[in-house]
């Protein structure tokens, strides 16, 4: 994971290690009955709800009073063969179903949810300027709802066995077993000089190259060990 994601992340992490009443609330509510609320709501009564979840109007309307004792104002009342909710359900509703919705997305079991989802890339930055405008090209007709992240490399195996990135793209290769991996294409270095500048006089040989002086250009996390590669 980046720093930035790392920074991101810890607000949110410390704002709930210091609300540890947060974890007991939900340690003592039954998220199922949260799931039986929606269906009720939507569907306009314990019967449909029922047959929806393949549960009895029993088995509901138990759960639906059990949701009763935990939030202070009714949440449904009987008209005529089904029930309406209460301007308190209609606001718990909309909470609810962003909830179930949200988890639904990070799940998503079946690879179909529609939602929008991020692919994290990793790259030199000299790769990523010539991979990435493509790859988003390629995918965007097709998938629009695709986001693209593009980080830099800074330990490749690390980043792939713990998560950080999807996929790499980096002119190493890696032995890890764990990791696999194929040639996208190849590329050549080029030399790129002023006119008259006295390499010129001669032809350019690995020899000579290794004899000039070197600027390296080390982006943050990179090691010394890039330079031998």
């Amino acid at each position: 994971m980046s720093d930035n994601n790392q920074a991101e992340r810890q607000p949110a992490d410390q704002h709930l290690q210091d609300k540890p009443q947060i974890f007991r609330t939900l340690r003592n509510i039954d998220l199922n009955l949260l799931t039986i609320f929606e269906a009720v709501y939507v569907h306009k009564g314990i019967v449909n709800a029922a047959k929806i979840l393949n549960l009895t109007p029993s088995a509901i309307s138990q759960s639906i009073q059990k949701l009763r004792t935990i939030f202070p104002d009714p949440l449904f009342i009987r008209k005529g063969q089904g029930v309406t909710p209460t301007t308190y359900a209609t606001h718990l509703h909309e909470y609810i179903s962003q909830g179930l919705e949200s988890i639904l997305g990070a799940l998503d079991l079946t690879g179909s949810y529609d939602k929008q989802r991020t692919i994290t890339i990793g790259t030199t930055p000299s790769v990523g300027a010539l991979v990435m405008p493509i790859i988003y090209q390629a995918i965007r007709p097709r998938y629009p709802q695709l986001l693209l992240r593009n980080i830099p490399v800074d330990d490749a195996e690390s980043q792939l066995s713990q998560f950080q990135t999807d996929l790499i793209i980096n002119t190493h290769s890696y032995n890890n077993r764990s990791i696999q991996h194929h040639v996208l294409f190849s590329d050549t270095l080029e030399i790129v000089c002023r006119q008259h500048h006295p390499c010129l006089a001669n032809a350019i040989t690995e020899e000579r190259l290794n004899s000039a002086d070197h600027t390296f250009l080390m982006l943050e996390g990179q090691h010394l060990s890039l330079l031998r590669q």
